[in-house]
């Protein structure tokens, strides 16, 4: 058995990979912080282990939970995804240092509801 992350958005589950589920979170927190919206684009796998891409407008409303899952099918890595993801937001916290969240393994997704 292999971990993976299973995406719950808007109804829909998409398994992925762990750093790719998790560049997703970080992104949309960023965007939330900007008050902003964008669609991104990452790859996931089918109920039957073949490899696809969806696309999730992520911004201050999105829902977006991250669970960890076991499957019999290999991790799905893309290391490309990750670092545009990365890169996409680094360019909204410009004052923070780049890979800081990847060194930090409790970074605070919910930062930006602290108030509620």
């Amino acid at each position: 058995m292999f971990p993976m992350k299973m995406i719950t958005y808007a109804g829909a589950k998409l398994m992925t990979g762990d750093d790719i589920a998790v560049a997703v979170l970080e992104h949309s927190a960023a965007l939330a912080e900007e008050n902003t919206a964008e669609t991104v684009e990452i790859p996931i796998l089918k109920a039957d282990g073949s490899r696809s891409t969806a696309s999730i407008l992520v911004g201050p409303a999105s829902q977006i939970v991250a669970e960890n899952v076991e499957t019999d099918f290999d991790e799905l890595l893309d290391p490309e995804t990750v670092e545009r993801l990365k890169a996409r937001t680094r360019a909204l916290r410009p004052g923070i240092q780049a890979g800081a969240a990847d060194q930090d393994p409790t970074t605070d997704f919910d930062s930006w509801s602290d108030g509620i």
